[in-house]
């Protein structure tokens, strides 16, 4: 079931101004850096331990090493994968203002890329969601055959994960998306 299915979230939607002590302090970041408090964020408020979590761990993979395109482009391929409207759309955005266009992100949803850089950590991207991280020594070469260094090979595992923590968030919990609807492409 998406997102999208239905227009209540299966948890409140805590108001910023309503929050107190580290719950405000997190979403008031959130809403400066965003302009607004996407609800998302506004679901996993619930949780201070987990808004913590998530927002500290887009901080750190922000200033990362593999860009914010490339984590962008690996955003939408989970996203899509596991068929989180919410995540698909916040990304798609996202990866717009990182500078990627419309076409690569569509190709992306697919786990494709004009670039074989790219291209190579979509599809390890993919298959790690699709294995749950089951792969191989093989799969990992095929990054490095591809340029990718080993602190690149931990960050881009490390997306994965977080995505996997937002797409999960937003699907099970229907929290309704509050940005530009992209639609989902099918499974490869």
């Amino acid at each position: 079931m998406s997102a999208t299915s239905s227009s209540v979230a299966r948890v409140p939607l805590v108001d910023r101004n309503a929050a107190t002590g580290t719950v405000r302090a997190v979403l008031d970041q959130v809403h400066g850096a965003f302009g607004a408090t996407p609800n998302m964020f506004r679901a996993v408020a619930n949780s201070p331990a987990a808004l913590q979590s998530m927002w500290g761990a887009f901080g750190a993979l922000g200033g990362g090493v593999i860009g914010a395109a490339l984590g962008e482009q690996i955003a939408v391929a989970v996203a899509n994968r596991n068929a989180c409207d919410y995540c698909l759309a916040a990304h798609t955005a996202l990866g717009r203002k990182a500078g990627v266009s419309g076409e690569a992100l569509a190709a992306a949803q697919s786990g494709e890329s004009a670039d074989p850089r790219t291209a190579a950590v979509l599809r390890f991207v993919l298959q790690l969601v699709n294995e749950r991280g089951q792969v191989d020594a093989a799969d990992v070469q095929a990054l490095r055959d591809q340029g990718v260094n080993d602190e690149q090979i931990v960050e881009i595992v490390a997306h994965v994960a977080l995505n996997l923590f937002t797409n999960y968030v937003n699907v099970a919990l229907a929290v309704p998306v509050d940005f530009p609807g992209v639609k989902l492409r099918p499974a490869r």
